[in-house]
C-alpha cells in the first residue's frame, strides 16, 4: 500500500432529513469539522441516531446529500465494513474477497494471503450459508484489507457476537491493521471496544451532533490484548472532567 499523506478532511455545513409529517426537517449535522492524521485509528462513540452511520456514509460518499465537503486525497482507496458481512450467497469465500478487486486485478494471489491470515483456508470454497457469523465476519474483514485501502470505514462491524468472538476479531483486525496500515474510522457504542482498538476516540452528541469529546488512547500494541491494561485505560479516558 502506498503511504497515506494527506489527512482526512470533513467539514458538513448542513445535513438533513426531511420529515414528512411535521415537514420539519431534522438537522443532523450543521457547521460540523474534523480531520483525521493518516494511519490513525478512530473510534466514534455517541448515542443512537447522533449521525455517526450518517457521517461514515458521507465520508463514503454513500450520501452526497449535504453542503459541505470530504477531502479524501487524490487517488484514496477506501474500504467499508458493514454491520452485517454483506457477502453475496451466490459466491464462495474466495470468490466474495477478490470480489473487491478491480477486474483482472494481478493481486489475487492476496487474496489467498488473507484467507489464511483470517483463517478461513478450509472454507475458502465454501458458500456464506456454510459458515458461522464470525467466519462471515472474517471473510468481510479479508475482502475489505484485499484491496490495501488507505481509509477503512467500519460500521459496527463485530456487533451481536459473543465476547470470545468479538474479542478474536478485535485482534484480526489489529493484526491486520498493524501490516496494512489504514486510517480506520470505527463506529461502536461499546467504550471498552474502543479503548481496546483505537488511538483516539471521538464521542458524538446532542442535534445537530457535535464532538463532545476527542480523547487519546495511549495503550501500546502489546496491551491491547491484556483485559486489566485495557480497564485501566477505560477508566482514565473516560474519567467526566
Amino acid at each position: 500500500m502506498a503511504e497515506v499523506t494527506g489527512d482526512l478532511s470533513v467539514r458538513i455545513v448542513r445535513k438533513q432529513y426531511p420529515l414528512a409529517r411535521r415537514n420539519v426537517p431534522l438537522v443532523v449535522f450543521e457547521n460540523f469539522t474534523f480531520t483525521i492524521a493518516p494511519g490513525a485509528f478512530v473510534a466514534l462513540t455517541g448515542p443512537s441516531g447522533c449521525g455517526k452511520t450518517t457521517l461514515l456514509n458521507t465520508v463514503a460518499g454513500l450520501d452526497r446529500d449535504f453542503e459541505g465537503a470530504v477531502d479524501l486525497g487524490q487517488g484514496t482507496r477506501l474500504s467499508y465494513v458493514f454491520q452485517t458481512p454483506r457477502l453475496l450467497p451466490w459466491r464462495t469465500v474466495r470468490e466474495n474477497i477478490a470480489l473487491a478487486l478491480p477486474y483482472g486485478d494481478a493481486q489475487h494471489a492476496q487474496v489467498d494471503e488473507l484467507i489464511v491470515r483470517v483463517g478461513l483456508e478450509s472454507a475458502a470454497d465454501d458458500y456464506p450459508e456454510r459458515l458461522s457469523l464470525g467466519m462471515q465476519r472474517r471473510a468481510a474483514l479479508a475482502r475489505a484489507f484485499v484491496l490495501d485501502p488507505d481509509i477503512l470505514l467500519m460500521d459496527e462491524p463485530f456487533v451481536s457476537l459473543d465476547k470470545t468472538s468479538a474479542a478474536g476479531l478485535r485482534s484480526l483486525l489489529l493484526d491486520l491493521w498493524s501490516r496494512r496500515r489504514a486510517t480506520v474510522l470505527f463506529v461502536t457504542h461499546d467504550q471498552t471496544e474502543a479503548v481496546a482498538l483505537a488511538t483516539r476516540i471521538i464521542r458524538l452528541g446532542d442535534t445537530p451532533a457535535k464532538i463532545l469529546q476527542d480523547l487519546s488512547v495511549s495503550l501500546h500494541a502489546h496491551q491491547r490484548a491484556d483485559p486489566e491494561a485495557i480497564r485501566i485505560e477505560e477508566r482514565k479516558v473516560f474519567t467526566p472532567v
